[in-house]
């Protein structure tokens, strides 16, 4: 059984290897897709919605897990955010709770990040995790072109 994974938020669709951080550019964590979010000049937040329906695993500040039907997709707000602390961030989800695909998580303002963060580099790109799959084996036609939350991103296999 195959499952759409579905885009959280909208953006421009970059390959994996494009993340610019090594636990998510060599699919360390798993493989899938990253999102360049839409970044306003003059700021603007943007609600990160669930691109699977299943049950909250785990939610964090900048990250969330969902639990699918046999499949785990992690999404992470930004890189190095969690040097945040929280800070920025509007939780709407509950840990154990079931959501819909498109179903609100977190707010942010990916246009009010800093730079750097306690020595560390900090960029607006959302990966979009398969967890625990195999490496290289999400490929998605959408890489290089505008989503809107909601379009499909790639299908687990």
């Amino acid at each position: 059984m195959t499952q759409p994974v579905l885009a959280p938020c909208p953006g421009r669709v970059i390959a994996m290897a494009d993340v610019p951080d090594p636990v998510f550019a060599e699919e360390m964590v798993g493989p899938g897709v990253a999102i360049e979010p839409v970044v306003e000049p003059d700021g603007g937040t943007t609600t990160v919605v669930s691109p699977i329906a299943g049950t909250v695993l785990k939610v964090l500040p900048h990250a969330f897990v969902v639990m699918g039907e046999g499949i785990g997709v992690l999404v992470h707000l930004g890189i190095n955010t969690v040097r945040l602390e929280g800070e920025g961030f509007e939780v709407h989800a509950e840990q154990g709770a079931e959501v819909a695909a498109g179903d609100p998580m977190i707010t942010w303002d990916p246009s009010a990040l800093p730079t750097s963060a306690a020595g560390q580099d900090v960029s607006p790109v959302v990966p979009i995790v398969l967890m625990d799959g195999e490496k290289g084996s999400v490929t998605s036609e959408a890489v290089g072109s505008a989503v809107a939350a909601g379009d499909l991103l790639f299908t687990a296999p």
